[in-house]
């Protein structure tokens, strides 16, 4: 029973991700960044977004992160930063939502809203949901990446 489960949810996961990423014009990275970070970011991702002169500390122009580092995009750094989970301080001013545990609690609601958990169970929810939080998280760190100023 428990290795028909354990496929019936990664073959959940695995399904959801590729029908998705088919979907004919989908930016997944674009639809989280307009859903996650436009309000203070603004649309264009220059820091302008309609909730930002209400914060204390003004939002980065994420366009000029790869110019701001030499050329290079910092993928890793803008990862963590988004996460949140391991260093909140990396959020500087703490105004920026922990988007990782944000994006755990839409995770568990998808990936098993009603499993009563053993052990063995929980490890491999716990491995499917942070899955969808690390998928989230790069979809947002491509569409990043893609809209730096030359």
């Amino acid at each position: 029973m428990w290795s028909t489960f354990k496929w019936l949810i990664s073959g959940a996961v695995i399904v959801v991700f590729s029908v998705s990423g088919r979907a004919q014009g989908v930016d997944e990275g674009k639809i989280e960044f307009l859903s996650s970070c436009a309000p203070c970011h603004g649309t264009d991702g220059k820091g302008k977004g309609p909730t930002s002169a209400a914060l204390k500390t003004p939002p980065p122009d994420l366009t000029a992160l790869a110019k701001e580092n030499n050329g290079v995009f910092p993928a890793a750094k803008v990862s963590e930063t988004i996460d949140g989970r391991k260093s909140v301080s990396a959020h500087g001013s703490g105004e920026m939502p922990i988007w990782g545990f944000r994006y755990m609690a839409s995770a568990r609601m998808n990936v098993a809203p009603t499993v009563a958990p053993t052990t063995e169970i929980s490890r491999t929810l716990s491995r499917n949901i942070e899955f969808v939080i690390r998928s989230r998280i790069l979809a947002l760190v491509d569409y990043l990446n893609r809209i730096q100023e030359k």
